[in-house]
This record gives C-alpha cells, sequence and structure tokens, in this order.
C-alpha cells in the first residue's frame, strides 16, 4: 500500500536525493521506494520507471539550476554576469552531483516539460552572451563553448582530476578570464565551403 501523502514531486525529491549521495547511474528504484518506506509496486503508481524517474530529476534539476543561474546573473553584465554564473554552475554541480549529472542528457523532444526546462536554461545563458554583442547563431557556438568548459572543469575537478598543488578556485577564475576575452573579441561568421 502507498504512503499516504506520496506525490509524484515527493519521489523525484527523494530520488534527487538519493542520486546527489550515490549517483545517477546508482539510482535504483528500489532504493527510492525503501527510503519513502513503500513497497517497489506502489512507485509504480508515481512514476513509470527508472527512465522516467531520471527525466523527471533532470526537470527538476535543470529547473533548480537554471533559478541560480538567473539569480546569480540578475543586474549584472558583461564579465561579472558571466563569472557568477560560472560560480553558480560549479556551486550547484558540487552540491548535487547526481541532479547536475542528470542535466548534462539533452531532451526527448516529445518530453515536453524537459524541453521547456532546457530551453529556459538556454535563454539564460543567451541572455548573458549577447551582451558580449553576438548574433542569433555565434550564441549557440559560443553557449556550447561555455557548457563545455565549465562542463569539464567542473568533472575533472569532482572526479579528482586536478592533483597539482596550485588553487583550484584561482584555475577556474582565470578559466572564466579566457572565457570573458574570447566572447569579447569573439571572430566573425565565416564562410564555410
Amino acid at each position: 500500500m502507498a504512503r499516504a501523502g506520496l506525490t509524484p514531486e515527493k519521489v523525484v525529491a527523494e530520488a534527487a536525493r538519493i542520486a546527489d549521495q550515490v549517483g545517477l547511474d546508482r539510482l535504483t528504484l528500489a532504493a527510492v521506494a525503501q527510503q519513502l518506506g513503500v513497497a517497489l509496486p506502489s512507485l509504480y503508481k508515481h512514476i513509470r520507471g527508472l527512465e522516467a524517474l531520471q527525466r523527471q530529476i533532470a526537470v527538476r534539476a535543470l529547473t533548480e539550476l537554471t533559478d541560480r543561474l538567473t539569480e546569480a546573473a540578475l543586474g549584472r553584465s558583461g564579465r561579472d554576469a558571466l563569472c557568477s554564473l560560472a560560480h553558480a554552475y560549479r556551486a550547484y554541480a558540487r552540491e548535487h552531483p547526481g541532479s547536475y549529472a542528470a542535466t548534462l542528457r539533452a531532451p526527448d523532444a516529445a518530453d515536453a516539460a524537459h524541453v521547456a526546462a532546457g530551453e529556459r536554461s538556454v535563454r539564460v545563458v543567451y541572455a548573458i552572451l549577447a551582451g558580449y554583442g553576438l548574433s542569433d547563431d555565434q550564441l549557440v557556438d559560443a553557449t556550447r563553448g561555455l557548457r563545455s568548459a565549465l562542463h569539464g572543469f567542473v568533472s575533472l575537478e569532482m572526479a579528482g582530476g586536478f592533483g597539482l598543488p596550485q588553487d583550484v578556485d584561482r584555475s577556474y577564475d582565470r578559466l572564466i578570464d579566457v572565457l570573458d576575452q574570447a566572447y569579447a573579441s569573439w571572430p566573425p561568421e565565416r564562410q564555410i565551403g
């Protein structure tokens, strides 16, 4: 029998908490059911399976991350906005590693909630990068570059990939400086072909 008051939102929140502790790849429905004090079949009243649960965690995480990015960049522009966004991104990934991992996969076009959460996140980044005078087409490339750089750094850091004794925070700030300079001097469109 399902526990009174159990909702899809509570299931997703508990699953995200577990994913943050053990990793998204180690999340199981059995662990979620156990933590919620229900039998595994009872979860299916609230979710359609592990893959669907992971997509719901992604929507939740993208919403949380976007809220943080928005708050960090609000009222800022240029390097200041970029720096605030980058630090908010890193903080979220460190605080919620399992949820963060769920944000990495592009949404399935048929999943309207996931698509909407992803588009909202991209709009925040576009708003910041547009301040560098980039065109719409350039914003796509710049956003992909920013996400790749920040994700690469954060992933290496979380995996223990920075063994040298120098300050990792300083290195992250230098990365932001490099990105700021790159966006400020973005090359004009090249004709291909």
